[in-house]
């Protein structure tokens, strides 16, 4: 891991909504301590599966709580009545950001799309944006023809974003200009890719037209973990 000597100054608020910090561990005290120390430079919350395995939804309402929007990354795959149920009760509970896999084609999107947008609305809350997972960052052998599908299907569903590794922005921004998108493995110069076989770093996710970076493991486990925050910070703001 990098072991990055950059101080510890606060991100603007700009590059703070541009930086989602994953929180894959298992507890939800641990979560919420990394949220709060991460603080300073990001302005959302990445709850995955490991994290939603242990604690449910209930890690919702103290990240929203602590300031953060909630980015919960679940991946969602099923028939659209099911996902939309499921989409419905996250937007209720004030996720900001939910995941579901395009590969699921545009009537499950849609479902998903309008029951988020429906639970949020019934609590009164700000409208979430549903995300479509088109090529996973681990994926470095997807025919060249399934980005452009899933972008397809995303966008007649209605979907707010989509999430792309950095190498799909280009194609992306042509397909779905309006659409945020949304990069995950992102890793600091000279850190491991791990098995983010398509990872980049923050300056070249955020010049190539990436609204929103997921950042994991290149902060959550630097031996500076404060260090590597403000670094990651200092490239977006930077590009």
């Amino acid at each position: 891991m990098t072991d990055t000597t950059t101080g510890g100054s606060a991100a603007d608020d700009a590059v703070r909504r541009r930086l989602a910090l994953v929180l894959d561990v298992d507890d939800m005290v641990e979560g919420l301590r990394l949220a709060r120390e991460m603080q300073p430079w990001f302005g959302v919350a990445k709850v995955g599966l490991e994290l939603y395995s242990a604690v449910g939804p209930d890690m919702i309402a103290p990240l929203r709580e602590m300031g953060y929007e909630v980015f919960v990354d679940l991946k969602l795959h099923d028939i659209p009545s099911t996902v939309g149920r499921a989409s419905r009760v996250l937007g209720a509970l004030g996720a900001s950001y939910v995941t579901m896999h395009a590969f699921g084609g545009r009537d499950m999107l849609r479902a998903g799309d309008e029951g988020l947008r429906e639970g949020a609305a019934a609590a009164g809350l700000e409208e979430p944006t549903s995300l479509a997972v088109t090529i996973l960052t681990s994926d470095s052998g997807a025919p060249s023809h399934i980005l452009g599908k899933r972008l397809t299907a995303a966008m007649e569903a209605g979907c707010g974003g989509i999430v792309c590794a950095a190498g799909d922005l280009e194609e992306a921004r042509t397909f779905a200009p309006a659409m945020t998108r949304v990069v995950p493995g992102i890793r600091l110069a000279g850190d491991q890719p791990h098995d983010q076989a398509r990872s980049a770093t923050p300056q070249a996710a955020a010049a190539a037209g990436a609204n929103l970076l997921v950042v994991g493991r290149t902060v959550t486990q630097a031996a500076d973990r404060t260090g590597a925050a403000a670094a990651v910070a200092a490239a977006v703001a930077a590009a």
